[in-house]
């Protein structure tokens, strides 16, 4: 290990390059060092490794504050508590993914969080990876568009949610879920309004489904050219609803929405009044 004083030889740029571009652990005198060194590009280095500090803090604390119903179930003495979200529920087509996931005890995860406040898609790929890599368990479910058709929106993200729970090789002994409770399922359960920004496994399925659904609709893309269904998912983006009147609707388009109906000439109804519902719905 170098010493301090070798350290400091070090151009101010690659101390940089060092500590806060690549974010490698910070040797001990080296902030005051800097804090003490005459060059104006030391200050600069040592506050900028300082603010690396006060974010890897606050971000320490926000994934505690992730974990808190996690916390209070494992203090009640329930070992496996499984996160439960879906994904698809506003698109126009394809089918709604659900994920199930177990996280191990006081997981946490740099960056974790709803699925939809990661804008980057590398970003959610990368999360994915390694909470399947990491968890306990997890398993993904759908529902398919003739489900969708034929039970409505709701009730088919529902059994999305249930297959979910039940590909799990591990089952819960307690389950958190997204705003709703899932029927026929076994394991206790609470629906926790915002929860995928609340419940860092919650949080988690919902990223195991998000990224499970873009896939599948990005192999829609090259079954169904035309469509861009690798751009918008499936989502009623003013693309889709255009080349959907230009094009017509595919197979994987829910004749149940409005929208589609309307593009097949086909009259409203009475499940297509939900999807106004789900459509101003963040895109999950």
């Amino acid at each position: 290990m170098p010493t301090l004083e070798e350290i400091l030889t070090k151009s101010i740029p690659e101390l940089r390059e060092r500590y806060v571009d690549r974010a490698r652990p910070v040797p001990k005198g080296l902030v005051d060092a800097l804090e003490c060194d005459s060059r104006q590009g030391a200050h600069h280095l040592a506050k900028l490794i300082r603010e690396r500090w006060r974010k890897n803090r606050a971000e320490g604390q926000r994934l505690h504050n992730l974990l808190r119903f996690e916390i209070d179930l494992w203090e009640q003495g329930f070992n496996f508590i499984a996160g439960v979200d879906e994904a698809g529920m506003a698109p126009l087509a394809g089918p709604v993914i659900a994920g199930a996931v177990i996280l191990p005890r006081n997981y946490k995860l740099k960056r974790l969080n709803d699925s939809k406040q990661i804008l980057d898609e590398n970003v959610r790929t990368e999360l994915a990876e390694q909470i399947k890599q990491d968890a306990v368990v997890w398993a993904a479910g759908r529902a398919e568009v003739e489900e969708i058709d034929t039970l409505n929106i709701y009730h088919a993200g529902l059994l999305a949610m249930r297959r979910a729970v039940e590909g799990l090789t591990s089952q819960p002994d307690f389950i958190l879920v997204d705003a709703r409770r899932i029927p026929h399922c076994r394991a206790p359960q609470r629906g926790i309004i915002k929860g995928d920004t609340l419940s860092a496994s919650i949080a988690a399925a919902s990223i195991i489904a998000k990224t499970t659904r873009d896939a599948i609709m990005t192999e829609f893309d090259g079954i169904h050219p035309g469509y861009n269904f690798k751009t918008h998912k499936g989502y009623p983006t003013p693309e889709h609803c255009r080349r959907l009147k230009e094009l017509g609707a595919t197979p994987i388009h829910r004749r149940s929405f409005a929208r589609v109906r309307e593009a097949l000439g086909l009259d409203p109804i009475q499940e297509s009044l939900f999807e106004e519902k789900v459509e101003g719905a963040a895109a999950g």
